[in-house]
């Protein structure tokens, strides 16, 4: 699959650059943004997380890719499709994800590049369903995920594998989005 390129009326969704990373790693150093993660991130994490982006990218094409405002050109964070980690025991489909920069909060950015990566998804690459999950208090994505048309699924939540018995972010909720009526193949 080529490199993906998509553009919303104030956003463009694209691959990475090697100009993303100081704003990259800015955002991952930033408590605010972090703070329903385990830790912020250094440098050398916040590289290496592009690293595998581009790797994933290049091998099938889908990742968490850089969000910039078109009036500006700024970088404001990442969105996007990415098939979890193994680990996690969610469904196995795309999940959709975000992580803006503290100054691009509040605006309707991660709804609306949501929305478009959404609209990929089923569009182009024909899925069935478009999960997504945080952590329990993380309730500004479950609001974005309310927004997006996403529900919660009681059934599917689950203690994050990678996080302590004891940690305050292990408990994690699960939403998902199936394939809209209008999007789903005709019958001969």
């Amino acid at each position: 699959m080529p490199e993906i390129s998509l553009e919303t009326d104030r956003l463009r969704l694209r691959p990475w650059r090697a100009a993303d990373s100081d704003a990259f790693a800015a955002l991952n150093a930033d408590p605010d943004v972090m703070r329903y993660f385990p830790a912020t991130l250094t440098r050398a994490q916040s590289d290496a997380m592009i690293a595998r982006a581009v790797e994933k990218a290049e091998a099938g094409g889908i990742c968490f890719q850089p969000v910039e405002e078109k009036k500006t050109g700024a970088f404001l964070g990442f969105v996007g499709l990415n098939r979890p980690v193994p680990d996690v025991p969610v469904p196995e489909t795309f999940e959709i994800g975000w992580r803006l920069a503290r100054h691009a909060w509040g605006k309707g950015f991660a709804t609306e590049a949501a929305r478009c990566w959404l609209r990929f998804g089923f569009e182009t690459l024909h899925l069935r369903e478009i999960i997504s999950f945080t952590t329990v208090s993380n309730v500004p994505s479950r609001r974005v995920m309310a927004r997006l048309g996403m529900s919660e699924d009681p059934s599917g939540a689950f203690a994050h594998p990678a996080l302590p018995e004891a940690h305050p972010l292990r408990d994690h909720v699960l939403y998902r989005l199936a394939v809209p009526e209008d999007h789903l193949p005709r019958s001969a």
